[in-house]
């Protein structure tokens, strides 16, 4: 993207004396071939500070244009696990080149965080409308009912792919959001395979499973 043209001092002096005569924005924008928006802004800046000229920036110029960071914002939108270098890659492509550690920087200034992903089971639509199922029929069961439930689970997490921490962009609160977790699948091999249970009167201790895991239902054990 083009660095957008500064005026010089002389055309904004003549802008200022302009609107002084009494000539407004767009009188004055015709006038002098210039946008109305560009002319207030020139007036505005002169109505605060009382001159024309540029002020100092408070230190360097951003690197990533507005477009190149609403580029690299809608990446990571759709894909929140992309990674710093996939975005110098896609900025260099676009004829901006920039370091990882301005790529970072944009992203904070837009409110993102690089946070490690959450694990969460993988849930057909199947599983989903079950889960569902069972909370709406049981949604008014008195507590009494509750107090005769034992819950059990066991634990044996495998990621697909690499066993690594991998990372997301987002923002605070959508940690759970789909595309920011990474689903997890639990299998009846490996080498170590915990079981444990609980009620609402007390938790059991966790029993290691040798071997293989049984699934068999209850009905058929």
């Amino acid at each position: 993207m083009a660095k957008t043209r500064e005026l010089c001092k002389d055309i904004r002096d003549k802008i200022v004396d302009l609107h002084k005569a009494g000539m407004g924005y767009r009188t004055i924008g015709k006038h002098l071939g210039e946008k109305a928006t560009t002319v207030g802004a020139i007036i505005r800046k002169w109505k605060k500070f009382k001159m024309t000229v540029n002020l100092p920036r408070s230190g360097a110029p951003c690197k990533i244009s507005p477009h190149g960071a609403s580029m690299i914002m809608r990446k990571v939108r759709d894909q929140p696990r992309t990674t710093r270098q996939d975005l110098v890659i896609d900025l260099k492509r676009a004829g901006i080149t920039v370091s990882k550690k301005t790529i970072s920087n944009t992203l904070r200034r837009h409110g993102l965080k690089s946070c490690s992903a959450r694990k969460v089971p993988l849930l057909k639509p199947a599983h989903v409308q079950a889960r569902l199922k069972f909370a709406d029929d049981h949604l008014d069961d008195p507590e009494e009912e509750w107090e005769k439930v034992m819950w059990s689970d066991e634990t044996k997490i495998e990621l697909f792919g690499l066993n690594s921490i991998r990372r997301v962009w987002r923002k605070k609160k959508y940690e759970y959001n789909p595309k920011n977790t990474i689903p997890t699948v639990k299998h009846g091999y490996g080498n170590v395979i915990l079981w444990g249970c609980f009620s609402a009167k007390r938790t059991r201790q966790l029993y290691r499973i040798e071997g293989r895991m049984d699934y068999r239902p209850l009905h058929a054990l």
